[in-house]
């Protein structure tokens, strides 16, 4: 779930940004500090936006920055315990699939792929089930449960553990970038072939 939370924080403006507008400044601080962090309370901070100075600059003596308290609104991706996504299997492992949820892959073990027996076809990079057929594979688009959340002080380290066994998860359907990919290839391809035929 991504959520916009305000914060207000006091920011050091060194003097090699006096040039910019102090918004801006303060902004740019704030990004370099805070954008791909984990903040246990929020989540994943993804974007900082409208950052406001709010009190008149002081000056510490021997420090010849300035500082400001400034309010800024944070794009923060918080996943929920049994919260529903959609996302992109980016990679296909022996122990299960790894699925993009934003700013962080989540985590489907085999286990939780399907009610069935999934067997792990290191060739051709995919799941599949023995008695339905059914297979999934990178680049697909799945649906998934979250079931398990642990964020720690970094995105890494960070673990979300999804499952796909209950009714209605599951693959999708081939991700529209996957689709886009395959369609510029095709088009590529034809392309190479009429310049081949039209030099013959």
């Amino acid at each position: 779930m991504y959520k916009l939370v305000t914060f207000e924080e006091s920011v050091r403006i060194p003097p090699n940004l006096f040039g910019l507008p102090l918004n801006k400044a303060a902004l740019q601080i704030l990004r370099e500090q805070y954008e791909r962090t984990v903040q246990k309370q929020h989540g994943i901070i993804v974007s900082l936006h409208n950052a406001k100075i709010k009190s008149g600059g002081k000056v510490i003596q021997g420090d010849g920055a300035a500082y400001f308290d400034v309010e800024f609104d944070a794009l923060v991706f918080s996943p929920q315990v049994n919260e529903i996504i959609e996302g992109e299997v980016t990679e296909i492992v022996e122990f299960g699939a790894f699925v993009r949820l934003g700013p962080i892959d989540g985590l489907v073990h085999i286990s939780q792929v399907a009610n069935e027996f999934l067997s792990y076809d290191k060739k051709q990079g995919i799941l599949s089930a023995r008695d339905s057929k059914k297979n999934i594979k990178k680049g697909n688009c799945v649906r998934a449960k979250i079931a398990t959340v642990s964020l720690k002080d970094n995105i890494p380290n960070s673990k979300i553990a999804l499952t796909m066994r209950p009714e209605g998860l599951g693959k999708v359907r081939e991700s529209p970038r996957v689709k886009k990919e395959a369609t510029e290839e095709k088009e590529a391809k034809a392309e190479e072939k009429e310049k081949s035929e039209a030099k013959e």
